[in-house]
């Protein structure tokens, strides 16, 4: 079995140009159209069985009408579908609650498109009513390849949240904090963060014109990814690909490929998630 942990789709009508205008900003490629049925169709591709599809919400009065979609679509078609949350919503406790009651497993956050800090006390009342409803929250971490020099979620910064709200299901997009995977390990190893892979491991698929240099579209190398799953150990990390943005069938060949142990790489692909989603 093999689970990801890191998706997104769009509505179909909205899909093409989401994605344009994305693809525009990150001078990166896109390896579906974005939408349901392609992340299908990319999954069945790549031989994976579930995937989590993680909404993101850039405006406070989408939240609702979001989650009430996601409510009614999810863990069918082998799609696991989140809620989201807006840090700018008035009561988004009263929303958390509602995201429980309705039986989704999590909640998106992205403090970068949200623009707001991981540390700041919108997200901490998110952190801390996630955790009194059990939910899962998944964060972007690290820089945003479409936001330069925009900084909301450092691992320092996830440091200080956590240090303030205490035990929460966290996990850390882009194992633990993309461009900043130098300082991951010391801020962030003793706490209870999961790290998913998700656009970590070789380099950025630059579209064209080429607009980053070698030493800029360099991620992790192996030895350094490898480094980071054994200093937090493979059972808090996750499988992810951040599809569309990367191709779900290479990522799975990518992990398979790593001199990483049997019981590793199943941790890895399905068991960490197959307890979040479904044990917990």
């Amino acid at each position: 079995m093999i689970i990801d942990f890191h998706t997104h789709t769009f509505p179909d009508k909205i899909a093409d140009a989401a994605l344009s205008k994305l693809r525009a900003a990150s001078h990166t490629l896109s390896f579906t159209d974005g939408t349901v049925t392609g992340l299908k169709r990319s999954m069945k591709e790549a031989s994976i069985d579930w995937s989590v599809v993680l909404p993101v919400a850039t405006n406070p009065l989408k939240v609702e009408s979001i989650n009430d979609l996601s409510a009614a679509l999810t863990e069918r078609d082998g799609l696991v579908y989140f809620g989201c949350i807006h840090p700018d919503m008035e009561n988004p406790k009263e929303e958390i609650a509602r995201i429980a009651r309705m039986g989704l497993k999590g909640i998106k956050i992205h403090p970068v498109y949200q623009g707001v800090d991981i540390d700041d006390l919108r997200f901490l009342r998110i952190l801390d009513a996630a955790a009194e409803h059990n939910l899962i929250v998944v964060t972007h971490n690290g820089d945003d390849i479409g936001f330069p020099g925009v900084v909301h979620c450092t691992p320092q910064m996830t440091r200080n949240a956590l240090k303030q709200v205490g035990s929460v299901k966290l996990v850390l997009a882009h194992m633990g904090g993309w461009k900043n995977w130098e300082s991951v390990a010391d801020a962030l190893l003793d706490t209870s963060v999961y790290l998913d892979t998700a656009f970590s491991l070789g380099a950025l698929v630059q579209s064209e014109p080429r607009h980053y240099s070698p030493e800029e579209e360099r991620l992790l190398s192996e030895e350094d990814f490898c480094a980071l799953v054994r200093a937090f150990g493979a059972q808090r990390i996750l499988f992810g690909t951040d599809s569309p943005w990367s191709d779900q069938k290479r990522e799975v060949e990518a992990i398979s490929a790593l001199p990483l142990a049997a019981d590793e790489k199943k941790a890895i692909f399905f068991e960490n998630a197959q307890r979040l989603l479904w044990k917990n």
